[in-house]
């Protein structure tokens, strides 16, 4: 999950998961793979950094938990 803020400046939590493309319009729209679409004060390297960093959180999580077993 990641947060980013809407252009009416609400933040707001996304599902990372469920990121299929994102474009620069000049704003950054991000769509869904189930259609919805978001538009976002954040840029896309900022948006991409977010992402990335949650992923890692989680491989980081999945791995610590694989060497207890």
């Amino acid at each position: 999950m990641i947060e980013v803020t809407g252009l009416d400046r609400k933040k707001f939590i996304l599902n990372a998961e469920h990121i299929e493309k994102m474009e620069s319009v000049p704003e950054s729209l991000i769509t869904l793979v189930n259609g919805k679409r978001y538009l976002v004060r954040e840029s896309l390297d900022e948006i991409l950094e977010r992402v990335l960093i949650y992923k890692r959180r989680i491989f980081s999580m999945n791995s610590q938990e694989a060497t207890k077993k």
